[in-house]
């Protein structure tokens, strides 16, 4: 490594040191100074000595940054330990911690990955551990607020994430080549992952921004699912229509954004076809949106009570049609030929637009037209809006469903005008 690289690794191993002292060094402002085992100037160093280590140590000598990284988690720790005694001596009922010991270890080990891997990583835990200890009272007040069942539900969810997913062969097992258990059990596990996060969010935000916040962070990832969730309550709670219809809409602008983007970073070609009639629909989604949350605020927003965050039963059942729907679409499209990509799209869009999307994306302009592909999503995007509030109607009640319905037809009109302005 020639010096210039050197000196700038170092440099990110410096920077490291001082995100998390500037944290530290902040918690903890209230001590008295000079006599603090932990601050800026101390992290900062910190930084700085694992990257100097790891410089020194290089690929050949592992055990130099091993004796150095010992030696200073030894020192660090007695001077916290130090500092901690003497503060009880004084306040017995000072609470104690070792998050800034955890905080300088893991400072260190940054510090010589920046120099020794991949400094993009290390920046990027630098930042997420900066994060991490400046949320320290929220986490804990969120903490203090579960319950079992919602901590019987999170355990759940990393058991179907961690457990299940590795053993899953990750391949098709049908002679048509469209089942891929995989895929399927970690869109089941998607679902479940949305149906708690909205749980979670109306729980940390109140009623009326946790189901936007919902709303939005899980048109990032399903629509459909997020529209399924918000309709479920819409059944139990049907004075919130307003709201939960704003929400299923937001989700849904969100979900064309998602497409448009990823079919023009794919496929640059599809951004004069796609952009008018996504962009135009998108945008009278979000606007349909702000005039319901307008118009709810004149009324109560009641409790939104999810009596069971973690839905796996209605995740699995979801995950079983959307199979039935890939299947039934495959062997139509290996049926019809070229002519049944449109079938295909429509009824991929039942339950899902990513898989149509992506293939459109990659076929545009080789094997398929632009306009073909173009066509595709298009009408994967519109058919999914249908679908939604249909689910909406009739999940949530038919007072859901006309309003997610009449606002989604003037959306898709004003799209299919913009496409062929």
């Amino acid at each position: 490594m020639d010096s210039t690289a050197l000196l700038s690794r170092l440099a990110v191993s410096l920077a490291i040191g001082l995100l998390v002292g500037l944290e530290r060094g902040w918690h903890s402002r209230s001590g008295q100074e000079y006599q603090r085992a932990v601050g800026l100037r101390t992290f900062a160093l910190s930084g700085l000595l694992g990257g100097i280590a790891g410089a020194l140590a290089g690929p050949q000598q592992p055990y130099i940054l091993g004796t150095v990284f010992l030696g200073y988690a030894a020192a660090f720790a007695a001077f916290h330990w130090l500092e901690a005694r003497g503060d009880t001596d004084t306040n017995p009922d000072r609470d104690l911690s070792v998050t800034s010991v955890v905080a300088g270890l893991v400072t260190f080990l940054l510090g010589a990955l920046a120099v020794l891997g991949d400094v993009r990583a290390a920046i990027a835990a630098g930042v997420a551990m900066t994060g991490l200890l400046a949320l320290r009272d929220p986490l804990h007040r969120w903490v203090a607020t579960l319950s079992w069942p919602e901590v019987r539900a999170m355990l759940t969810l990393l058991a179907m994430s961690f457990l299940m997913l590795p053993i899953l062969p990750d391949r098709p097992v049908d002679p048509w080549g469209a089942l891929n258990p995989h895929s399927i059990w970690l869109l089941a596990v998607m679902i479940a992952a949305i149906s708690f996060g909205g749980y979670v969010a109306v729980r940390a935000l109140g009623d009326r921004l946790g189901v936007l916040m919902a709303a939005v962070a899980g048109g990032l990832a399903s629509s459909t699912a997020t529209t399924l969730t918000l309709a479920r309550l819409g059944r139990a709670h049907p004075d919130s229509c307003r709201l939960l219809g704003a929400g299923i809409l937001l989700a849904g602008a969100v979900m064309m954004t998602r497409v448009g983007v990823l079919a023009m970073v794919l496929n640059p070609d599809l951004l004069r076809p796609l952009a008018p009639a996504l962009a135009t629909a998108a945008l009278g989604q979000v606007l349909g949106a702000a005039a319901l949350i307008v118009r709810n605020r004149q009324h109560h927003v009641p409790h939104l009570n999810i009596a069971n965050p973690l839905e796996v039963g209605m995740a699995l059942k979801l995950a079983a049609f959307i199979a039935a729907i890939a299947l039934a679409a495959q062997v139509l499209t290996q049926t019809l030929g070229a002519a049944g990509v449109l079938v295909l799209a429509a009824l991929s869009g039942v339950a899902d637009v990513d898989a149509v999307t992506l293939s459109m994306a990659h076929l545009g302009g080789k094997s398929l037209s632009l306009t073909v592909a173009a066509e595709g999503v298009l009408v994967v995007t519109a058919v999914n809006t249908v679908t939604k509030a249909v689910m909406a109607g009739w999940v949530g009640g038919l007072r859901l469903g006309a309003i997610v319905g009449g606002i989604s037809a003037l959306t898709l009109g004003a799209g299919a005008l913009a496409m062929h302005w």
